[in-house]
């Protein structure tokens, strides 16, 4: 693995343009010397779409001439990783911390990133969006499969043109909120100039008035009102505690103290458009969230609410940890 300081980045890139931007963030979030990175391409002989056409024998002839196409994204690939290793070179990212590998298509472009992410990485980051004509609606195709299928490795999803320099961590009082300040903390290391703010959202009346009914909520059971409000402002003082300690963790592992801030937000109804708000407010353009917070109730692959910042926040760097 080289330097055991170093922290090991799998750059998962297509050759587009928002791959490039992709390389651009890395070079910039982490401390150049501290940086080990592989940029990684998975080459496959045609077009990605044209694989099930392959299995129809009446479409081979349209396979024929595909070696012109090929040749040119071979071509365009090269340009594009020597392109990126000067990016990065030029940050300041040591010569013999920087590896090209190009590769074939052996199991699939998702399966073949999953395989190569088990070599020791710290995180796997990816554009979220990528060449193919034919995306997702939201987020592409690629991106949302790594972001389901890696939960051995924290994945970096990277939309638009977002900076490093300001970090919406996202907490609550679950484990996965510790292993995403800790991991956070280790990556920016000593020294860092970011400001990261730890945030927690607190849900309010209003989601059990629209559960039970706002008449017999307000009208009916002012009593059990008063007595709720008394427990969110006890819940609220409780995750301050929290956020404390978490920010203490941020500084015993680097962090300049007059950097690290923590916020809660009251009275929300839905955590994950607050979240998206106070990154939009804040100018935050990079969000931490855990792969899974402290719902019972969770989707197969991913929580509820990280799933929709990712999906929402598309023009910014999220990281996904596990």
């Amino acid at each position: 693995m080289g330097n055991s300081a170093r922290k090991r980045i799998l750059l998962a890139v297509d050759g587009s343009e928002q791959s490039f931007e992709a390389v651009r963030y890395v070079s910039r979030a982490l401390p150049a010397e501290r940086m080990e990175i592989v940029l990684f391409h998975v080459v496959t002989r045609v077009p990605e779409s044209f694989w099930d056409l392959e299995k129809e024998p009446a479409y081979h002839y349209r396979l024929v001439n595909v070696g012109p196409w090929e040749r040119e994204h071979s071509r365009l690939i090269q340009e594009f990783m020597e392109q990126a290793r000067l990016l990065l070179l030029d940050a300041g990212v040591p010569q013999d911390a920087v590896t090209v590998r190009v590769q074939d298509r052996k199991a699939g472009i998702v399966q073949d990133i999953v395989s190569e992410s088990r070599g020791g990485y710290h995180a796997v980051v990816v554009g979220r969006r990528g060449l193919s004509e034919l995306k997702d609606f939201v987020l592409g195709s690629v991106a949302n499969r790594l972001v389901e299928k890696l939960d051995h490795v924290p994945v970096w999803v990277v939309g638009g043109k977002p900076s490093p320099a300001r970090i919406l961590l996202c907490a609550d009082g679950s484990e996965n909120a510790r292993v995403a300040v800790e991991y956070t903390g280790s990556m920016l290391g000593d020294g860092s100039t970011f400001e990261v703010t730890v945030f927690h959202v607190i849900r309010g009346l209003s989601v059990f008035q629209q559960m039970f009914g706002k008449p017999f909520v307000l009208d009916s059971q002012k009593a059990w009102t008063e007595k709720a409000e008394r427990e969110l402002a006890g819940a609220r003082k409780e995750m301050a505690a929290v956020l404390d300690d978490l920010c203490v963790k941020l500084v015993n592992a680097g962090l300049d103290p007059s950097r690290v801030t923590q916020k809660i937000a009251a009275g929300a109804t839905s955590r994950a458009a607050a979240i998206l708000e106070e990154a939009e407010r804040g100018k935050y353009d990079t969000i931490v969230v855990g792969r899974r917070g402290i719902s019972m109730i969770q989707e197969f692959f991913i929580g509820r609410v990280s799933n929709k910042v990712i999906h929402q926040a598309r023009e910014k760097a999220v990281w996904v940890v596990s």
